[in-house]
């Protein structure tokens, strides 16, 4: 057996470097680069591997562990997980900043491939610095922490484990199933030393994502179900971009004539103007799409994992007759809620239930609804753009940057009030331009997402929505974009706070408290001046207070040969209405009545959950 001798760094990145991946009939790299902070337990050995191939696998350098490795997400999830980034990291609180990133990746069903520095096998040298010691198992290191937020797990304890960890980390990270984040812990000594690898281990191989078909059996329960519909309706959801089953999905609506809704990461699928789309469904939804729900009698719902935003905590669907058939390439989202299950990749899976059903045809009345309670809720978002407000809502920026922008700009936010303004307020001008990270609403990814996503996606603008509570969390990428030359459009949109939280808060009975800035506990109120702080990391930046200030800002920012920051304050109290009830923990005892008056509430609308699926 031929062999080479190398360290267990290097053969990690010699295997890495060999896999391939085919994107639009065009070989290319499944890891496109590796993002990394170098510090003791990387730079020695992983960082010596990774400096001469540079040009095959670019390293680029992050400025927090958390926000490179949200960045490699972001860009895994425009690239619709067909390729992969690698985030990199020391020991210790390096290591454990990227938990959340991985919670992030694992919540959302994307792959981020994790190398973190871990301590000496040997031991001997224990307590290394950064090092946490567990009395009554030395074994247990940061690394371990990583079990609970990701699909593989591995620690490298001997340098020949890398020639069956590695590829199973791969395949892990490329099941459609159970796509997931993966990590491999790297003790110091351990990724130092060598073995003779054998050299077909560092071969070429090109990968696929598998297309798994649902059972035949499972399809013709379904078609019976779905030909006796009166009113079907689709729910599209993630799962039909990763699947790339957005044409197929339209062209089973069109030729059924059943309406469509989409979920927060199924926007974008339909266009806002396709004669099938009825909005967006759920807690940050439509009243359109809603309406439709609560009378659907069988409700389709295609690579979505029914996350309680979009069902409205279960309430939504009214209907008591009700069926929910549910396509999903992963056995655990098909199944749950007692849904007649198709388990199979939304592709195969539409084209094998459109054939089972072909002829029928739901009544054109109930599309005509869909078409007519779009028209409304379309209406009144319309009432946003030439409304007057002495500080504008998030709705009419929103609605202004809609007009100009270019169909192919790309959306990107997460976490507080922009996701769900944006999930309402968006028009849709193309399939696959809107990333709202909102399966783990994870504030901080808004501007490293950016930053990931204009990579995956160089020749499109991408536009990144923050508020001025994430901003302050985390945007030290602001730097990496105009560093690496990554041009993204920031807005920042400045509410005082955590606004859309104070909004819960006070709809609850609560009183206004530690949400907002003024209501937080302070000495010294200050206005951050967002404009020189983003202007300060190499930005170009400007602060606006009108709508027509901002709409001359944003054709500036769309001309800008490097990133632009525009500052605009928004309403604290102003919010798009027509959404869904969602369920929260509103107190059964308070010496406030307004928190009784809630929980009252709560109770009535509990009523309307179906909690026997």
């Amino acid at each position: 057996m031929n062999t080479v001798r190398l360290t267990a760094a290097q053969a990690i990145v010699r295997y890495l470097i060999a896999q391939r991946t085919i994107i639009d009939g065009r070989e290319e790299p499944l890891f496109a680069g590796v993002f990394g902070i170098f510090g003791h337990g990387n730079v020695v050995s992983l960082a010596e591997a990774l400096y001469p191939v540079q040009d095959e696998l670019p390293t680029w350098r992050g400025h927090n562990e958390q926000s490179m490795a949200l960045a490699a997400v972001a860009y895994a999830k425009a690239k619709r997980r067909r390729q992969i980034m690698i985030a990199t990291s020391s020991v210790g609180p390096g290591s454990s900043n990227m938990i959340t990133a991985a919670a992030a990746a694992h919540a959302n069903r994307l792959p981020l491939l994790i190398f973190s520095g871990d301590t000496f096998q040997h031991r001997f040298v224990d307590p290394v610095l950064q090092q946490i010691e567990h009395f009554d198992n030395p074994t247990t290191t940061v690394s371990d922490a990583f079990r609970a937020v990701t699909r593989y797990w591995d620690r490298i304890t001997r340098p020949e484990q890398v020639i069956q960890s590695l590829p199973q980390a791969v395949a892990t990270m490329l099941d459609p199933e159970y796509c997931g984040p993966a990590y491999i812990g790297l003790p110091q000594d351990t990724s130092a030393e060598a073995y003779d690898y054998p050299v077909s281990l560092f071969e070429k191989r090109v990968h696929y994502i598998r297309r798994p078909g649902p059972d035949p059996r499972d399809v013709a329960r379904a078609a019976e179900i779905l030909v006796a519909a009166e009113k079907p309706l689709i729910i599209a959801g993630g799962g039909v971009h990763y699947s790339g089953a957005v044409d197929d999905l339209t062209s089973f609506a069109e030729q059924h004539g059943i309406p469509v809704a989409e979920t927060v990461a199924g926007k974008a699928c339909l266009v806002a103007d396709h004669p099938n789309f009825v909005g967006p469904l759920g807690v940050t939804g439509s009243t359109s799409a809603n309406a439709l729900a609560e009378e659907a009698d069988v409700v389709l719902a295609v690579g979505t994992r029914l996350q309680d935003f979009t069902t409205g905590s279960w309430s939504v669907f009214r209907n008591e007759t009700m069926t929910l058939i549910s396509i999903n390439v992963g056995r655990f989202d098909a199944t749950k809620h007692q849904a007649v299950s198709l388990i199979g990749d939304a592709k195969v899976a539409l084209t094998d239930l459109g054939d089972a059903i072909r002829g029928y045809r739901a009544p054109e009345a109930w599309l005509r609804l869909g078409a007519e309670e779009r028209a409304e809720w379309y209406g009144y978002l319309d009432r946003f753009t030439s409304g007057e407000y002495e500080v504008p809502p998030y709705a009419q920026v929103i609605r202004a940057v809609n007009e100009m922008c270019d169909p192919e700009d790309y959306q990107v936010s997460a976490a507080g009030g922009l996701p769900g303004e944006l999930n309402m307020g968006w028009h849709s001008k193309s399939v696959g331009s809107f990333d709202a990270e909102y399966g783990y609403s994870c504030m901080g990814y808004e501007i490293a997402g950016a930053w990931g996503a204009k990579m995956a996606l160089p020749d499109r603008d991408v536009i990144c929505w923050v508020g001025d509570g994430s901003y302050l969390l985390m945007n030290s990428d602001i730097y990496s974009t105009v560093m690496t030359g990554h041009k993204v459009i920031f807005l920042i949109c400045d509410n005082g706070g955590f606004a859309v939280i104070n909004r819960l808060q006070v709809n609850t009975g609560g009183e206004e408290f530690n949400n907002l800035l003024r209501t937080a506990r302070h000495e010294r109120m200050v206005q951050v001046d967002f404009a020189k702080h983003a202007e300060a990391m190499g930005a170009i930046s400007e602060k606006v207070t009108t709508i027509a200030e901002f709409r001359e800002a944003f054709q500036r920012a769309k001309k800008a040969d490097r990133s632009y920051a525009i500052v605009i304050e928004v309403a604290q109290y102003d919010w798009t209405e027509g959404g869904a009830w969602w369920e929260v923990g509103v107190p059964e005892v308070s010496d406030r009545e307004q928190v009784r008056i809630a929980r009252a509430e709560l109770e009535a609308e509990r009523k309307h959950q179906r909690r026997g699926i």
